[in-house]
């Protein structure tokens, strides 16, 4: 979701000499025409976003924020009659989004219709002429806007979603799992990991949403980021979104609420009839939360089947540390084909035992995955290295954010000497943080594959849990700041070890059939 990706050596803002002291210009979006790969945004004359009329409405400008575009009262048409050969064209590709009502006979030969959107989880398929693969989870999405007739407009550019972070020949497959505990671990990440239809539904919010922003600001750019594309998200993650209207730092509390108050008025007013609940979080990273209510049709069998989409997202305004985070951790996803079931199974597990909700006191999804990565690189044999000391032209903090997701294409899988099946690994890394890691004196350093000793700032003062974020060395997990939490966290983890040292069996600490079904 990468603007300008098809014009790399053109930066998504004008430089610095050329902007405006005020980011709210009034200057038009100008982007070269360029060849539309399947995940770049063309707009048709009409939005098939919803099969109702959308309400029309205006939305003030507050008194501290004036838009650069007035918003005028637009009416959405329904949807025109489309013939049968005409729908199935413009649908060819897509997933069912329900299966409530579809008949078993026609479930299962979409399932093992050639179309399917079914990713093989292990296969990588070589890519045409570049001599690249994609690697399961890296999906390819149809574009989900019903095309027409006439020269679309170009409003934004995004990197495919196909292109893989490694060339040349090699392949990634899901790693052998011969033991029962190792075996659970896998059915359950092949169960739960994100399909291609679901990045589909949240990229033709992330497309739509981006429409409608730069008619009021326009040199902004909207990335999906997060979980949804780093490779560790399930079929049940939310939508991250990063609104970026300058490539400088911003005031989270003062410019970035303003912003993000303005937006919420959008959500709220003129979207209203399908963005649901918007609600504005004065986080230290504000966010403002809303559902995408969206109602999607879809073509079977001559048949139109009507669902609502209902993902959920969360949208912050300039933290671009999340953008490159993503592609970090993307990397760390495909370099080695343990990782991604290691990390899915774990997010799980927190959050079945509800130790895993910040809002809560207790650790967020990228603080877990932080510390996946970080047991998985102290091992006596590492099985990751520290990408960020290995290639760090590829992780420069400064490098310019339409180029962050092409540096990683260069970097190979590593290769581990360490030949550890699933089910030890998960063994070991509760072990290690029941009863190896140094809670009051050490921090988890992915940046440095190892654990350092705690800094004395402010911010780590009275912490329970330090974990150094990657990119701007502060604390992910600041969140966990009472000690009968801290205490409650450590204790799932002891008992998980002793229980699946014992057992060998997953369904000890994580019920499968619920996990499956909640998924």
């Amino acid at each position: 979701m990468f603007p300008n990706s098809s014009d790399l050596g053109r930066p998504p803002f004008p430089p610095k000499h050329q902007q405006q002291s005020n980011f709210f210009s009034k200057l038009p979006l100008n982007i070269p025409p360029a060849l539309l790969s399947h995940q770049q945004i063309t707009v048709p004359p009409f939005h098939f976003r919803t099969a109702v009329d959308l309400l029309n409405g205006y939305i003030e400008a507050t008194p501290d924020i004036t838009p650069a575009v007035a918003l005028q009262p637009m009416a959405y048409g329904s949807v025109s009659p489309v013939s049968t050969s005409d729908a199935l064209t413009s649908f060819q590709g897509r997933k069912r989004q329900s299966h409530e009502s579809v008949p078993k006979e026609a479930k299962r030969q979409r399932i093992h219709s050639k179309d399917s959107d079914t990713t093989v989880v292990n296969q990588a398929v070589p890519l045409p002429a570049e001599g690249r693969h994609s690697f399961p989870g890296s999906v390819s999405i149809q574009s989900p806007v019903l095309h027409a007739h006439g020269s679309p407009a170009l409003i934004g550019c995004v990197p495919p979603l196909q292109d893989t972070l490694f060339p040349g020949s090699t392949e990634t497959r899901l790693p052998v799992a011969k033991d029962k505990l190792s075996q659970q671990v896998l059915e359950l990440f092949q169960a739960c990991w994100q399909q291609a239809s679901d990045l589909n539904r949240k990229e033709l919010c992330r497309t739509e949403l981006q429409k409608e922003i730069q008619l009021i600001f326009p040199h902004s750019r909207l990335f999906l980021v997060g979980s949804s594309l780093n490779g560790f998200g399930s079929r049940s993650s939310d939508g991250d979104l990063c609104l970026v209207v300058k490539e400088e730092p911003m005031n989270q509390k003062t410019e970035a609420r303003r912003i993000l108050s303005f937006i919420q008025k959008l959500f709220s007013t003129k979207l209203c009839n399908y963005i649901e609940r918007p609600q504005l979080i004065r986080a230290k990273v504000p966010i403002v939360k809303f559902r995408d209510k969206k109602l999607n049709t879809m073509v079977l069998d001559f048949f139109f089947l009507l669902s609502y989409s209902c993902v959920d997202f969360d949208l912050n305004v300039n933290n671009v540390i999340g953008i490159r985070n993503t592609f970090l951790l993307r990397t760390y996803a495909f370099i080695e084909n343990r990782v991604r079931p290691l990390v899915l199974v774990v997010k799980m597990w927190a959050s079945f035992h509800e130790i895993n909700d910040a809002s809560r006191g207790t650790l967020n999804s990228y603080s877990l995955v932080l510390m996946v990565l970080h047991y998985l690189q102290t091992l006596p044999e590492p099985i990751l290295p520290s990408l960020q000391k290995n290639y760090p032209e590829c992780f420069d903090p400064t490098m310019q954010l339409h180029l962050v997701h092409q540096a990683p294409r260069t970097i190979p899988p590593y290769i581990s000497k360490n030949g550890s099946s699933l089910g030890d690994l998960l063994i070991g890394f509760f072990k290690y943080y029941a009863t190896e890691f140094d809670w009051s004196h050490q921090m988890i350093s992915v940046r440095e594959a190892k654990a350092i000793p705690r800094p004395d700032g402010t911010e780590w003062r009275n912490k329970f849990i330090c974990i150094e974020e990657p990119f701007d060395g502060t604390n992910t997990a600041r969140a966990v700041h009472e000690k009968q939490k801290f205490d409650m966290i450590r204790g799932e983890f002891a008992q998980a070890w002793q229980l699946l040292r014992d057992k060998k069996d997953l369904n000890y600490i994580l019920p499968l059939k619920a996990a499956k079904q909640k998924r």
